[in-house]
């Protein structure tokens, strides 16, 4: 599962989504976590009402099942959201070590619903009634 953090040092989860620097995408899975890509923006970033600034960092986070920000506008979250990436808010900078750390305890263990929800992420869906399609007329 893919998991992307907003950033401004790479260490950090210290960032706004509309105003972050980076975009650090991590693989992570109960065995262990990796980085795997960085998405660096430049420019004006923290010019608010500027929704083109947000194309690039949604292409960014389009595969990540879990997106973490210390803030996220409306419009941001929604967009993010309707990527089927689960936005996670941090109340004050966390290291992005410590928080990859608890999400790979709780995997290891029983994921609350919205967690399992987001491991299913691009994943065929196969329901029971799928299987009975076909096969009994």
């Amino acid at each position: 599962m893919k998991i992307a953090f907003a950033t401004q040092d790479l260490k950090r989860v210290d960032a706004h989504f509309g105003w972050a620097k980076n975009i650090a995408v991590y693989e992570i899975s109960a065995d262990g976590y990796e980085r795997v890509q960085v998405h660096e923006f430049d420019g004006e970033l923290s010019e608010d009402g500027n929704e083109d600034k947000l194309g690039p960092k949604l292409e960014a986070v389009a595969d990540c099942a879990i997106l973490y920000v210390a803030a996220i506008g409306g419009s941001g979250a929604a967009r993010v959201v309707a990527k089927n990436v689960h936005p996670v808010k941090v109340s004050s900078p966390e290291l992005i070590e410590d928080l990859l750390m608890q999400l790979r305890r709780v995997l290891a263990g029983t994921p609350p619903p919205w967690l399992r929800k987001a491991l299913l992420k691009g994943q065929k869906r196969v329901f029971a009634w799928d299987e009975e399609v076909g096969h009994g007329a």
